[in-house]
């Protein structure tokens, strides 16, 4: 531990001297560690004072100092003073009827283990719904181990609810009173920063357009910054072990941000063609500034998130009216502008109006990457105004529920995380039922074998669970080694000091401080033996149980990490690493079966003033959007495990940037067509045919690069180069202009831009297709090890599997 410089007698932990406080600060950002442990390592003995000391009542005393020790260390809710003092109170109570729950349910041995099973599954699934439930786990966790474990009569119920209550009254006072974190939201700092630098981005480039040269470093420079800007926000995103989100609208906004200007930032990597018309140019220009001047100050709004009047709107006008007449121009710009004349209507399409079409096409290039632009950047500024928005409401409307127009619930948005995740290959899932078997085993392990320290074996069970077989293991070897030197360490003082029990009440505070660190300073091994020694030293306060107690800790805590090994080797094994092809395949399939359906929805309107199968393509978006939640999970799961990775992070990485782009890209375009008004029939059918068959090309090539990353098959092969801009289509768009009716020169230009789109995911399946076909070759590899494990841990094995498989039966997977 580094302690702080001396000010006034007191430790502060913004004080210390400047290399040991840069080298903390290097390891504790914003020294949050540090705080949790010193305000635990302070309270806790002074609630254990009161209550066992001044009030004489050991039963209270274990409850609170437990109650102290859990609510301070354990959970640190972050947001304003006001979301901080609502989150901590709302854990208080939740606990306290963890308390009441686990001592009704330690009166039978058959509702203790169903029980436990189904509150510690409701427990670890729930975190889903939002990063405080997340963060708050352990808390809840132990809040119910601790009476289950503990045992007591029904009439212990009052004790333990007050000793609780203590112990939660002081972790307020911590919260609000002993050194509070500075309100610090990195998602939304990391998320204005991308934004402003995407702007910087944009009017470089702007800049860049009367003479390439003269300004072609300033625009590599700008495009360096940006790409960096958007990697980091990237980095903060997932830097987590869970989604940083809550219910609240504001979270719910701001996490929406980060798949938006992922996206912005591919679409600006495309090259930006010059239209050769000028009008056509100035206008793209201008949608450009228009662009940047939103995301700018979108990005101040999100940075100081304080409401303005009228906050975005005029410069969300600004940019419609940018991109109005750019869409004007692009329908105007061959039959006014084109120096070659369209061929009149009845003389077919021969060379003469081939030209003209050729120009059109070629001009709608720079238009529609300035239309791809700006329909991301109001996506993205109607999810900051709506964050900002939502948090400034009045302490009554929240109270109401009254929302901003256009926002979802809170329990629709809670409802939807349940369903999503609701699937055979949830990652989170898999978590939740294998923490829930592991607690309830050891649980009632703990009560058969009659232990009366069972608190340590689910304790035990509880700290050296993970997502795969091998991690449970590597953590069981540094737990047990933990507990050794914490008895080692903690048995000695016990002997010496048991007679001078002021000793052992100084003695604690230090062993807090080093549990408290463990996440950021010291290793696992160290916290598992400062949390030894608190647990020695504070049971010889209350029960003095001599070194005896040392012993018994480690052979509960060899008896809860045998539990945790046996249930990682039985339930996914492999963990995230294994799951996450299988997840990257169902987000990859639902992705491309919404894009289809959103192009399939665009060409029906070509030649009707309708389209069928809107309500498929909401239930198309909402499975996209499913998947994409259960692939975040697994992701994050897959960067948290230890042991080596056998893919590299860019790889996988840019698999996880193609689902979130290849979801975005349906929404755009759906949201294409949704402006499309009635298109006068002119036989666009095989144009549309042609547009269909390369959306079937693309989208089959998506679901077969997910079916090879979950062992399903080759990799896909090379995807096609080709433009889907054929001649059915320059045919189509030729006729359209020989028409002369705004409408049909409007649909022909939505016919190129969705065709563009397609254009656009075969360059992003040429840009994922090596870490496509490497991921596809490590699962191959992971299958078999698969197998191997499974093989390893049936016992015994069934004559056939030691025989070999029967001939003709299928591999197994």
């Amino acid at each position: 531990m580094t302690r702080g410089g001396r000010g006034g007698g007191r430790i502060h932990p913004g004080r210390a001297p400047g290399g040991a406080l840069t080298w903390l600060r290097g390891r504790d950002p914003g020294l949050a560690a540090l705080r949790r442990a010193l305000r635990a390592a302070i309270l806790t003995p002074s609630v254990l004072a009161v209550t066992y000391v001044g009030l004489g009542r050991p039963d209270i005393a274990v409850f609170a100092a437990f109650g102290s020790l859990v609510l301070t260390l354990f959970v640190d809710f972050g947001g304003p003073m006001r979301e901080r003092v609502a989150g901590q109170a709302a854990l208080i109570l939740a606990t306290t009827v963890m308390i009441c729950l686990g001592t009704l349910a330690g009166r039978t041995l058959w509702l203790t283990g169903a029980l436990t099973f189904v509150i510690a599954f409701c427990v670890l699934f729930s975190g889903i719904v939002s990063s405080a439930l997340a963060g708050a786990t352990t808390s809840l966790l132990f809040a119910y181990i601790v009476p289950v474990t503990l045992g007591g009569p029904l009439d212990a119920i009052p004790a333990h609810v007050i000793g609780w209550a203590l112990g939660g009254a002081a972790s307020m006072i911590a919260v609000t009173l002993m050194w509070p974190v500075p309100a610090s939201e990195p998602l939304r700092a990391f998320g204005a920063r991308a934004c402003a630098l995407l702007a910087g981005r944009l009017r470089a480039e702007v800049d860049c357009a009367p003479d390439p040269t003269a300004h072609g470093h300033a625009l590599e420079t700008a495009v360096r910054r940006a790409e960096e800007g958007v990697s980091d926000l990237r980095k903060t995103f997932y830097g987590t072990p869970y989604r940083p989100t809550g219910l609240s609208l504001s979270s719910r906004a701001v996490v929406r941000l980060v798949d938006q200007v992922i996206w912005l930032g591919s679409v600006l990597h495309q090259d930006p063609r010059r239209s050769r018309d000028p009008l056509s140019e100035l206008l793209v220009c201008e949608t450009k500034m228009a662009t940047a001047e939103l995301l700018e100050h979108s990005a101040a709004l999100l940075r100081t998130d304080v409401s303005v009047p009228h906050g975005l709107d005029p410069h969300v006008a600004r940019l419609e009216q940018a991109r109005a007449s750019l869409e004007e121009s692009m329908l105007g710009l061959l039959p006014r502008r084109s120096a070659a004349r369209v061929a009149p209507a009845g003389r077919g399409s021969g060379p003469a109006a081939a030209g003209p079409t050729d120009a059109l096409i070629g001009s709608l290039g720079p238009g529609f990457r300035a239309q791809s632009m700006s329909f991301v950047v109001r996506a993205i500024a109607g999810n900051i105004q709506l964050a900002v928005t939502a948090r400034q409401r009045s302490r009554r409307d929240r109270l109401l529920g009254r929302r901003p127009p256009g926002s979802d619930s809170a329990l629709s948005s809670a409802r939807e995380r349940f369903a999503a995740h609701l699937s055979r290959n949830s990652v989170w899932l898999h978590n939740s039922l294998r923490g829930a078997a592991a607690l309830s085993l050891a649980v009632v392990v703990a009560h058969l074998a009659g232990l009366g320290h069972a608190f340590w074996v689910a304790s035990g069970t509880l700290a050296v669970l993970r997502s795969n077989a091998v991690g449970t293991g590597q953590t069981v070897q540094r737990a047990l080694l933990g507990t050794v030197l914490g008895f080692v360490v903690g048995a000695p003082l016990i002997v010496a000091l048991g007679a001078h029990p002021v000793v052992l009440w100084l003695l604690l505070p230090l062993a807090i401080v080093l549990v408290g660190m463990e996440a950021a300073v010291t290793a696992f091994t160290a916290g598992q033996a400062g949390f030894t020694v608190v647990l020695l030293v504070l049971f010889s306060i209350i029960h003095p149980e001599g070194w005896q107690l040392g012993l018994v800790r480690i052979e509960d805590l060899a008896l809860g990490c045998a539990v945790s090994l046996v249930v990682g080797l039985l339930f996914w094994p492999l963990g995230a690493a294994a799951a996450l092809g299988r997840v990257l395949c169902d987000a990859l399939g639902d992705g491309a079966r919404y894009l289809r359906g959103a192009v399939v929805t665009g060409v029906a309107l070509c030649d009707r003033g309708r389209a069928g199968g809107s309500g498929s393509g909401d239930d198309d978006r909402r499975r996209a959007l499913a998947s994409a939640r259960r692939l975040d999970d697994a992701f994050r799961e897959y960067l948290a495990e230890r042991g080596t990775k056998h893919l590299a992070l860019a790889d996988v990485t840019a698999l996880v940037d193609a689902v979130a782009i290849l979801r975005l890209t349906a929404d755009a375009v759906t949201d294409l067509w949704s402006r499309a008004g009635h298109a006068p029939e002119n036989g666009r059918a095989a144009a549309g045919r042609e547009i269909l068959d390369s959306s079937r090309s693309v989208s089959s090539w998506f679901e077969s690069a997910g079916l090879a990353l979950a062992g399903g098959g080759a990799a896909p092969g090379r995807p096609q180069s080709r433009p889907v801009v054929d001649a059915d289509l320059r045919e189509s768009v030729s006729r359209d202009l020989r028409a002369g009716t705004e409408q049909g020169t409007a649909t022909a230009v939505r016919m190129v831009w969705m065709a563009d789109h397609l254009d656009t995911m075969r360059r992003l399946q040429a840009e994922i297709d090596g870490p496509v076909r490497t991921a596809a070759a490590s699962t191959r590899r992971q299958r078999g090890r698969g197998r191997r494990l499974r093989a390893a841990v049936t016992w015994p094995r069934p004559p056939a599997a030691r025989a070999g498989a029967r001939p003709g039966s299928p591999p197994r997977g």
